[in-house]
């Protein structure tokens, strides 16, 4: 039943466990010896058909067929055959050959990171050590099994009913250890998911779980009617299980119908012989029967099943250590230093993430000090050619101020020499008049046209003058003339000639004296100015002239 739901599994290649098929088929089955040519798929499908009734041929079969497989290849089919091998030596009790097939399927899957494989191998392992009565390995690995399950649902989103077979295996598994509440627990479990949608779990075995435990608690009727029920479906589907259900029904009708429960036990013998299956059951049904006809006083056919059942107790299980366990013991070991092994390369493989997390940590500091080094260097010559930029500038900057310093000094010394000019003009202007008064005053003896003559000549020597003045302004104050007509055209000639000597800071006396004309006339011309202009009455009219 179990092997149905995992026949989708992959194996790799099996080291262990390879089987002469040459002496298996003379000297077992000898007519198998016909089979040889069969292909892997032939002797597969064969293989399931004499797995209940002829399980030797069946393993040698299965055994030819994963050499087979593994020559092509074809790991999910070599999986298959690893799997049914391991459950035909299980239902004939051969314990160690299954334990030790499931062990090499988890061996040589090490690389394959199947949880699902793991999962099914873990929950027959578990159900392996139960037989033995070794009940923290089978608790373990059948909760390790659920366990796996219920993270692959976490992950998946698939149906939470994938869980029934393994809440159930751990309550058929409680119930053979004599823990009965903890069977109810996990069957109450096993119900809560169970779901007709799918064939994982048939719910003719939820059933017979519960029938058992109704009749642990004394509940016989409840527990028959359900065993009544139920027994089409094994009827049909699994004949050999009828053993297990042939023996419990026989004890529910213990303390009611003794007759009954030798006949459900005679039965249960029966099937298992003809079938060779659960053969490992057994001795159970032997001791039932020893304590039916301890019953009825027949201590003859009493003593008779009670060695039966140690005879066969001591075949199968060696009071449960003493050959199969042993086995189960050095594969242990096996799996022991397996795992140690395992253990020891995670430590490494720890050990070499470490190491490579220092390189890393290395390669970033490494990397984090050529950046802050990049941009160290870059930040400073950046600054440096900021500086050498600002230097620069400065130096510009300075070396026009100086210019313009030298050309402002330049010109103040050439408007001095032109108000030092000016004032010897009207020095000589004044000598002139003076001269040009007396003359006026003279003598007779001096002729008239002489002296008109040379007084043309004075006057025409004063306009020379001034020309020669404002040639001289013009050349030192170069854009004086151009801006003050630009902003404003309306200025005269002599509005012009005042303006360049209030650029000179002369004074209106200074002024009239040059220019021939009353103080009066200068301060006219003055306020005639500023209105052209229209300067405010704040204005200074000499700063706003020297500011052009």
């Amino acid at each position: 039943m179990i092997s149905s739901v995992f026949d989708s599994f992959i194996l790799l290649k099996q080291k262990y466990f390879k089987v002469s098929l040459l002496w298996i088929f003379y000297f077992i089955v000898p007519h198998l010896n016909a089979q040889e040519g069969l292909s892997a798929n032939d002797a597969f499908d064969r293989a399931l058909e004499l797995r209940f009734h002829y399980p030797d041929s069946a393993v040698v079969l299965f055994n030819y067929s994963y050499d087979l497989y593994l020559k092509q290849k074809d790991t999910l089919k070599a999986t298959n055959c690893l799997l049914e091998k391991s459950l035909v030596s299980e239902n004939n009790a051969k314990y160690a050959d299954s334990y030790d097939a499931l062990w090499s399927v988890l061996i040589l899957n090490d690389n394959r990171n199947d949880d699902n494989l793991k999962s099914v191998i873990y929950h027959r392992l578990g159900r392996i050590y139960s037989y033995y009565k070794r009940e923290d390995e089978s608790i373990k690995y059948l909760k390790k099994s659920l366990d796996i399950q219920k993270g692959m649902i976490s992950v998946t989103g698939r149906d939470s009913s994938y869980l029934t077979p393994y809440y159930y295996a751990l309550a058929n598994t409680y119930r053979e250890l004599d823990q009965y509440d903890k069977a109810k627990v996990y069957l109450d479990s096993c119900e809560m998911y169970f779901s007709t949608s799918n064939d994982l779990l048939p719910q003719a075995h939820v059933q017979f779980e519960k029938a058992n435990l109704l009749a642990h608690d004394n509940k016989i009727d409840e527990a028959i009617k359900i065993m009544d029920s139920i027994f089409p479906y094994f009827q049909k589907n699994e004949p050999t299980y009828l053993v297990l259900f042939y023996k419990y029904l026989g004890d529910m009708y213990f303390n009611r119908d003794l007759n009954k429960s030798l006949e459900l036990y005679n039965e249960a013998l029966r099937i298992s012989s003809e079938n060779k299956s659960h053969l490992d059951f057994t001795p159970l049904i032997y001791k039932s029967l020893t304590d039916l006809y301890l019953q009825r006083n027949d201590y003859k056919n009493a003593f008779f099943n009670l060695n039966k059942a140690k005879e066969l107790d001591d075949k199968f299980f060696g009071s449960r250590s003493s050959i199969n366990q042993s086995v189960l013991e050095i594969k242990d070991d096996y799996r022991f230093e397996k795992e140690r092994q395992e253990k020891q390369i995670q430590e490494q493989y720890l050990k070499q993430l470490e190491q490579e997390d220092k390189i890393n940590d290395l390669k970033l500091i490494i990397l984090l000090g050529s950046i802050v080094s990049l941009l160290i260097i870059g930040f400073g010559y950046i600054y440096n050619i900021r500086s050498k930029h600002k230097a620069e500038k400065e130096f510009i900057r300075k070396s026009k101020e100086l210019e313009i310093k030298k050309t402002r000094e330049l010109v103040d010394l050439k408007n001095k020499e032109l108000a030092a000019s000016a004032l010897q003009l009207i020095e000589k202007d004044e000598f002139l008049k003076e001269i040009k008064s007396k003359i006026r005053v003279g003598t007779d003896k001096i002729k008239i046209h002489e002296i008109n003559k040379l007084l043309r000549s004075i006057s025409t020597n004063n306009n020379k003058n001034w020309d020669e003045f404002k040639y001289r302004f013009i050349e030192v104050n170069k854009d004086f003339y151009t801006k003050i007509f630009e902003k404003y055209p309306n200025l005269s000639q002599s509005d012009q000639k005042l303006c360049a000597l209030i650029k000179l800071n002369f004074s209106s006396k200074e002024m009239a004296r040059l220019l021939g004309i009353s103080v009066e006339s200068v301060h006219t011309s003055r306020h005639r100015i500023r209105k052209k202009m229209d300067l405010p009455r704040s204005t200074n009219l000499e700063d706003f002239i020297n500011s052009l």
